[in-house]
C-alpha cells in the first residue's frame, strides 16, 4: 500500500516543484531589476553629494564664525564682502581711481590695486515685538574714505543703516539708505566706493530719513522723509544751507521677485544765499524678467535741481542780478543681465545725466554718459571673478567732449 501511495503522490510533488522553481527564477528576475536600478541611483546620487556636500559644508562653517551673539542675547550676523581690485583708467579720469566723469584737462593714463573696497556689516534679528511687528536690522561700512593702502590712514567710512518693523501689510524703517524714488542700482565690482553709474543718470546718495510702507496685493505705498545733503559745487558754495528736509512717495506694482514697475517723486526746497530753490523730481523704476535667461532693470527722472541726490554738483546757478536759478536735468540708467550658465553671468549696462545747457556755464558739464560690461564668474559658492570695461564721455560747453575708459578686474570672497 505505501508503495502505491508514493507512485500516485509522485506526479503531484513533480507539479509543485516546477512551480516553485518558476516562482524562484521569477524572484531572481525581479531581484536582478532591482539590483540594477539601485545601481544606477547610487551611480547618479555620487554625481551630486559631492557638491551639495561642499556647499554644505561652507554653509555650516560660514554659519559657524559668522554668528555673533549679542548682548542682548539675540543672534547678530557677519556679514559682507572681502573685495580686491585691479583697474586701469586710461587719459581723463583726473586723478580719480573710479572717475564718474572724464576730466576736461589733459592728465596720464593711471591704474592700481585696492582693498578699500571692501564691506563689512552686521545683520540683526529681534523677536516679535511691538505690537506684532518683526524686528530686523543691519548697517554696512566701507574703507572708501581713506587713502592708498599701505600708508596707515585706511578710515572706515559708514555706508548704510536700517532698524526695521515689519508687520503682515505694512513696515516702518530708520537709518541711511538710497533714495526711496530710486531703489535700484547696476550689478558692478568694480565701482562699489562710489555706486555704479554716478552723474550717469544713477540717483544713490544713502542719507537719513525715515520710511512707511502700506501693502495690498500686489501693489506697495511707499513715503519717506529724507534728510538732504547740499553739496554745490558752485563759487558761491559756503552760500547753501547744508541739510533740508525733504518728501519723496512711490508706488510700485509688482508680481514677486520676477516683475516691479514703480512711479515716484521727491520734493525739497534748497536755501541759497537766503533765496529757495525749489527741488522737484518724478521718476519711473522698473525690474522684469520675462524668462530665466534675461533681467531687464531701470531707473528714468526728470527734474530740477538733483545734485543732492547724488549726482553732478551744478543743480543751481548764480544769475548776475543776484537771483538763483535751478539746473533742469533728466536721466537715467538701464541693465541687461543675462546667466549664461549657473556660474556665468553678463551685465550690459549704461547711463546718462542731461542738463539743459541753457541753464548753464560755459566749461560746465552739460550731458554725462557712461556704458559698460561686466562678466562674473562664480568659482565657489561664495567667491566670484568679475572683468569689467566701462567709458565715460563728458560734454563741456564751449569745449567739446572727453573721454575716458575703465578696465577693472575684481575677486570678491562675500561672507
Amino acid at each position: 500500500m505505501g508503495k502505491w501511495w508514493l507512485v500516485l503522490c509522485l506526479p503531484a510533488l513533480s507539479w509543485g516543484q516546477a512551480d516553485i522553481l518558476a516562482r524562484l527564477e521569477k524572484l531572481e528576475a525581479e531581484n536582478a531589476k532591482l539590483r540594477g536600478e539601485v545601481a544606477e541611483l547610487r551611480a547618479k546620487v555620487d554625481q551630486l553629494v559631492p557638491e551639495r556636500l561642499e556647499i554644505a559644508e561652507r554653509r555650516i562653517e560660514e554659519q559657524a564664525q559668522g554668528k555673533v551673539e549679542a548682548a542682548s542675547k539675540y543672534p547678530v550676523e557677519l556679514s559682507g564682502m572681502a573685495l580686491f581690485n585691479v583697474f586701469a583708467n586710461t587719459k581723463g579720469a583726473g586723478g580719480a581711481d573710479t572717475p564718474n566723469q572724464a576730466s576736461p584737462g589733459l592728465d596720464r593714463r593711471a591704474g592700481g590695486l585696492t582693498f578699500r573696497q571692501s564691506i563689512v556689516g552686521l545683520r540683526f534679528h529681534g523677536p516679535v515685538t511691538f505690537f506684532g511687528a518683526k524686528v530686523s536690522g543691519e548697517a554696512f561700512g566701507d574703507f572708501w574714505d581713506g587713502t592708498t593702502e599701505g600708508t596707515g590712514n585706511l578710515a572706515f567710512r559708514l555706508r548704510t543703516a536700517e532698524a526695521r518693523l515689519d508687520w503682515e501689510r505694512r513696515s516702518v524703517s530708520i537709518g541711511l539708505m538710497k533714495p526711496l524714488i530710486s531703489p535700484r542700482n547696476p550689478t558692478s565690482f568694480a565701482t562699489m566706493g562710489v555706486t555704479p553709474l554716478t552723474s550717469s543718470g544713477n540717483l544713490w546718495r544713502w542719507q537719513p530719513q525715515v520710511r512707511y510702507e502700506e501693502r495690498v496685493g500686489e501693489f506697495k505705498l511707499q513715503g519717506s522723509v529724507m534728510q538732504t545733503s547740499e553739496q554745490s559745487g558752485t563759487p558761491n558754495a559756503a552760500l547753501v544751507a547744508l541739510r533740508r528736509p525733504s518728501l519723496e512717495l512711490r508706488g510700485a506694482w509688482g508680481r514677486g521677485e520676477r516683475f516691479e514697475f514703480g512711479v515716484g517723486g521727491h520734493v525739497s526746497t534748497s536755501h541759497v544765499s537766503g533765496q529757495s530753490v525749489p527741488s522737484r523730481i518724478v521718476s519711473v523704476d522698473w525690474l522684469a524678467t520675462p524668462w530665466e535667461k534675461l533681467e531687464l532693470s531701470g531707473f528714468l527722472f526728470n527734474g530740477e535741481n538733483v545734485h543732492h541726490l547724488g549726482s553732478l554738483r551744478q543743480s543751481f546757478r548764480f544769475l548776475a542780478d543776484g537771483r538763483v536759478l535751478a539746473v533742469r536735468s533728466k536721466g537715467g540708467w538701464a541693465q541687461a543681465s543675462v546667466p549664461l550658465t549657473g556660474r556665468v553671468t553678463v551685465n550690459l549696462f549704461g547711463g546718462i545725466h542731461d542738463d539743459r545747457d541753457s541753464d548753464l556755464v560755459r566749461g560746465q558739464n552739460g550731458r554725462n554718459r557712461a556704458g559698460g560690461a561686466n562678466v562674473m564668474v562664480r568659482v565657489a559658492p561664495n567667491v566670484v571673478l568679475g572683468f569689467e570695461s566701462l567709458q565715460i564721455r563728458s560734454f563741456y560747453l564751449g569745449t567739446g567732449e572727453r573721454r575716458v575708459n575703465r578696465y577693472d578686474l575684481s575677486l570678491a570672497y562675500i561672507f
